[in-house]
C-alpha cells in the first residue's frame, strides 16, 4: 500500500461526462476500458456516483450488498469507506484495496452513501477557501484515494464514472481528470444540454484557479484542475447497412457544431490548450444502439464483445468499434 499523501501520478485521468442522463455514460466507460486492457494497459475504474450503476454492472448483486451492509466499519471497501474518516473528522482518506473485475481491470466499487460526502464537499470548498487545510484535502479527497490505488497497482488508465449531474461531487471529479469525453445521444434533448455543459466547466476551471491562489500556501498535493476536452462520442443510433438510419443521421453534424460551439470555444477562451483540434477532430467514434446486447452485457456482467449468447457477428463488431476508440485516446493522451 502506499503512502497516504503520495503525489499524483502519471496515470491518465478521464472521465466520460455529460450532465443529462440516459446517454450510456457507465456502459461505454466500461467497454473502452476492457479495450484498453485489451491493449496492454491497466485500468482502474473509479464508481463515483451515488447511484452505484458501475458497481452493479461488474460485481454480483450478493457481492454488492455485502460491501454496502459493511462500508462503514473498519473493513469496508468501497469509496465511500475511503473518505468517511473525512466527513467524520477522524482523519484523511483511508486505503481501500480495488476489485479485480476483468484482466488488468480494477474497480473502486460505489457506495450510495458517497451522496454524504457530497453534502459536505460545499463546506470544504467554503473551509479551502478560508484557507483551512481541512477544506483543501476534503475536496481533493477522491483525487488522493486515487494517488494510492494508481501506485500500488501501476495503473495507467483511470476512469471515473459520474452521474448525471452539476454537482460538487462532479465537479472534484471532472478537476482531477486530465481529459474528458463527451458522450451525446442521437436526440434534441442531448444536444440542447450542451450548452450548459460548457458554461458550467468553465465556471468550474476559473473558480478552481481562484481558489488555488488563495490557497497555495498550504502547500497540500491537489488535482490540476484544468480538464481538457478529448472528444466526444454519439451513440444510440440505429443503423441500416452499416450506416446510421436517415432519423439519427441528421443529428450527427448538429451534434458536431454543437460540441465545437458550446465546449470547445468556451474552453478556449480560457486556455487554446484546454481544446486543441479542428471541428471534425474531436470526433472519438460512433457507437451503434446495440439493443438488448448492451442490457445482456449488463445483466451479466460482461463487456458487450463477451456476451454469451450473442452470435459471433455481434461480438467483433462491438470489440471492433470500442478497439477503435480505445487507439484513440491512446493516441491523443500519449504525449501529455
Amino acid at each position: 500500500m502506499p503512502k497516504p499523501g503520495s503525489n499524483r501520478t502519471d496515470a491518465v485521468r478521464l472521465v466520460i461526462y455529460n450532465h443529462k442522463g440516459g446517454v450510456g455514460k457507465t456502459t461505454l466507460t466500461v467497454n473502452l476500458a476492457v479495450a484498453l486492457a485489451d491493449m496492454g494497459h491497466r485500468v482502474l475504474l473509479v464508481d463515483s456516483d451515488p447511484q452505484c450503476n458501475m458497481t452493479s454492472y461488474i460485481l454480483a448483486d450478493g457481492v454488492v450488498d455485502e460491501l454496502l451492509e459493511y462500508s462503514d466499519s473498519e473493513s469496508g471497501s468501497t469509496i465511500w469507506s475511503a473518505v468517511k474518516p473525512l466527513v467524520d473528522a477522524e482523519g484523511g482518506v483511508r486505503y481501500v484495496e480495488p476489485y479485480d473485475a476483468f484482466d488488468n481491470v480494477f474497480l473502486i466499487p460505489g457506495d450510495i452513501r458517497l451522496s454524504e460526502f457530497e453534502e459536505d464537499l460545499e463546506g470544504f470548498w467554503k473551509e479551502a477557501l478560508g484557507k483551512k487545510p481541512r477544506g483543501l484535502k476534503g475536496i481533493c479527497a477522491l483525487s488522493e484515494l486515487v494517488n494510492q490505488v494508481v501506485e500500488a497497482y501501476d495503473i495507467d488508465y483511470v476512469f471515473y464514472d459520474a452521474g448525471p449531474n452539476i454537482g460538487p461531487l462532479n465537479r472534484s471529479v471532472l478537476l482531477d481528470c486530465d481529459y474528458f469525453i463527451i458522450p451525446a445521444a442521437c436526440d434534441l434533448f442531448s444536444i440542447r444540454a450542451l450548452k450548459t455543459l460548457g458554461v458550467t466547466l468553465v465556471k468550474w476551471i476559473e473558480n478552481w484557479a481562484t481558489l488555488r491562489t488563495i490557497t497555495a500556501s498550504l502547500n497540500i498535493a491537489s488535482f490540476p484542475g484544468r480538464p481538457k476536452l478529448l472528444g466526444y462520442v454519439a451513440q444510440r443510433f440505429r443503423v441500416y447497412r452499416g450506416q446510421p438510419t436517415a432519423g439519427f443521421a441528421e443529428y450527427l453534424p448538429k451534434i458536431e457544431r454543437r460540441v465545437y460551439s458550446d465546449v470547445v470555444v468556451p474552453l478556449r477562451r480560457i486556455d487554446p490548450d484546454l481544446a486543441r483540434g479542428t471541428i471534425s477532430s474531436f470526433k472519438m467514434g460512433l457507437i451503434k444502439d446495440f439493443g438488448t446486447l448492451a442490457t445482456d452485457s449488463q445483466t451479466q456482467g460482461l463487456p458487450i464483445a463477451e456476451v454469451v449468447g450473442a452470435n459471433a457477428y455481434q461480438r467483433k463488431d462491438a470489440r471492433d468499434i470500442f478497439a477503435q476508440i480505445a487507439k484513440r485516446i491512446v493516441q491523443k493522451t500519449k504525449a501529455r
